[in-house]
């Protein structure tokens, strides 16, 4: 295995893509660390009931 490479990735810029709450990117962000916010939520508003009817009707494509 060529360790060089992965102490290459270890110094590199940490870049953070966050999911959840934007108080952890913003807490992050005051640390000095970049983030990229992504604004996801679930299907169907996590509604299992729902995204089963989605499911079986194609999805939402």
């Amino acid at each position: 295995m060529d360790c060089e490479k992965i102490l290459n990735l270890f110094r590199s810029e940490l870049v953070v893509v966050n999911v959840g709450p934007k108080l952890f990117a913003e807490a992050l962000e005051k640390q000095g660390y970049r983030t990229v916010q992504v604004d996801w939520k679930p299907i169907a508003g996590g509604d299992r009931e729902m995204q089963a009817i989605l499911d079986v009707l194609g999805g939402l494509d």
